[in-house]
């Protein structure tokens, strides 16, 4: 796995170094700093290396883990990849080895299903949303924003 961080992550740094000795600002510039902080943070994104295209046949999914613990399913639809969380959101059922039928995943554990792309609850017994990423290929890998 390799990640990266994004530009916010930059602008952090500079924040910081301007407010480095907060205790030496008044009780506005340091909410100003606590503010920053907590928007920038907020705005940061990792990018995640997760496998290469050829890892995951049309049609299929694959369980992936990252090394910040997340269990994803990784989805290639018609050359279009998709990730969720792994594990259904009903049960211990776990998305990458349901069955898949155009862009809806049917765990196998209580037959709910779940639209890969949005994550969205299609069939109960499911009833909350299975948590979808930002995916993006890069060359021959696929990557996620998290």
């Amino acid at each position: 796995m390799k990640s990266g961080v994004d530009p916010a992550s930059k602008l952090w740094e500079t924040v910081a170094t301007l407010f480095r000795h907060a205790e030496q600002r008044s009780e506005i510039e340091y909410a100003f700093y606590i503010l920053c902080e907590a928007v920038i943070k907020s705005a940061m994104t990792t990018k995640i290396e997760l496998c290469s295209v050829d890892e995951v046949a049309e049609g299929e999914a694959k369980r992936v883990e990252t090394d910040s613990g997340l269990q994803l399913a990784v989805f290639n639809l018609n050359g279009q990849f998709y990730v969720t969380d792994d594990l259904c959101t009903h049960g211990p059922g776990l998305l990458h080895e349901g069955y898949i039928d155009g862009d809806i995943v049917e765990c196998n554990f209580h037959n709910g299903s779940f639209n890969i792309k949005t994550g969205e609850v299609v069939d109960p017994p499911c009833m909350i949303p299975v948590k979808t990423y930002r995916t993006m290929v890069e060359g021959d890998k696929v990557f996620i924003e998290t």
